[in-house]
């Protein structure tokens, strides 16, 4: 198999976790024969920098020409007062709706080898295994109108949704639920808000077409705190933009980081995928930050983009060994200075154990 996958390394530690991921792509193709031809591009404050915009028009031809998008992570707070266009964030949001992916799949599996590793008790996480599905493209993120009138002190968002923005986010869940075991926890605020009133009885609409899948709905405070209190009863979490932008980073309490966190963007076509996790500006250049969720988040794109499923179970797979065998990153140990693994050397065992376990077959 040949691919092209544009290649974004973004901001801050975005470039250390691609070429983390990178190095474990180069040792799937190495072993199954397929060729990743890898097309670099600014975006983000890189290409402000660069450019004078923080999404070239050569990157987004880019984007729109290739097989699958792997993105690191945007944000400098160097741009944090500049106009809206040059914002890292402005071009995140301006790619997501320009290739239509509009679910976003965040997969937060607790890996048995981390059970202790994060605050929450381990008889109250181990065996979580969800996924959030999130619409991507509406929203509080991209309704119009809005503004910031800083005269009269005063500013404004939209929240918006139709019909056929629910209608196309939840077949997405349900059919992703059919794959797994078989809940759909719908969560919105439709006691207060009228755009969760509309997602509620539209859910409910597309639920009746599946029937084989569970259908409950909660409200979105609820739902944070059984998040917490008892992470392992949710299967597939459908919501709105805003609601899965918080709640799957609080997810990454559940699992041990937001550093092993992936996702997956999808809609039209071209799939984009990237760490749940920010640019982390101070931990730039330092090689410590988590690649794990840029690693995993390459073994969805081998899955969804490519349909290269046994690859992409095999790096899945390879992680899980390494953390097993004891491989961590400095956002896993208690202490600084407990034994820890920096970004690349994390990556050389998962790559380690990819090719281990590929010899035993």
């Amino acid at each position: 198999m040949k691919k092209r996958i544009v290649v974004l390394p973004g901001d801050g530690i975005g470039p250390e976790v691609v070429d983390a991921a990178l190095s474990v792509l180069a040792a799937v193709g190495e072993r199954h024969g397929h060729q990743f031809d890898l097309n670099p591009e600014h975006i983000g404050g890189s290409a402000v920098r660069t450019a004078g915009t923080s999404l070239p028009h050569a990157t987004l031809l880019a984007c729109r020409s290739a097989d699958a998008v792997l993105l690191g992570a945007v944000g400098d707070p160097a741009y944090d007062a500049a106009p809206r266009e040059q914002r890292p964030e402005y071009a995140l949001l301006t790619l997501r709706s320009a290739l239509g992916v509009y679910a976003n799949l965040r997969p937060a599996k607790l890996w048995p080898a981390l059970e202790a590793a994060g605050p929450l008790k381990p008889e109250r996480v181990a065996g979580t295994d969800l996924c959030f599905v999130r619409e991507l493209t509406g929203g509080l993120y991209f309704g119009e109108p809005r503004g910031l009138d800083a005269a009269s002190g005063e500013a404004f968002n939209t929240l918006r949704y139709s019909r056929a923005e629910v209608v196309r986010v939840a077949e997405v869940a349900f059919e992703l639920a059919r794959e797994r075991r078989g809940l759909v926890t719908s969560v919105d605020k439709a006691n207060v808000l009228e755009t969760s009133q509309l997602w509620r009885s539209v859910v409910a609409e597309v639920a009746a077409r599946y029937p084989d899948v569970r259908l409950e709905h909660m409200y979105v405070d609820a739902c944070a705190m059984a998040l917490t209190l008892d992470p392992r009863r949710f299967d597939v979490v459908l919501t709105e933009n805003l609601f899965g932008d918080i709640l799957s980073d609080e997810a990454g309490a559940v699992v041990g980081s937001l550093g092993l966190l992936p996702s997956a963007s999808l809609g039209r076509g071209i799939g984009l995928y990237e760490p749940v996790h920010g640019s982390a500006p101070s931990l730039a250049g330092k090689d410590v930050a988590n690649p794990i969720g840029a690693i995993l988040s390459a073994a969805m794109m081998l899955r969804h983009s490519f349909g290269l499923t046994t690859e992409a179970n095999a790096v899945e797979a390879a992680v899980g060994r390494a953390l097993a065998e004891g491989a961590r990153t400095r956002d896993l140990v208690g202490q600084d200075s407990d034994p820890h693994l920096s970004c690349s050397a994390m990556a050389g065992r998962v790559v380690a154990a990819f090719e281990a376990d590929a010899s035993r077959t």
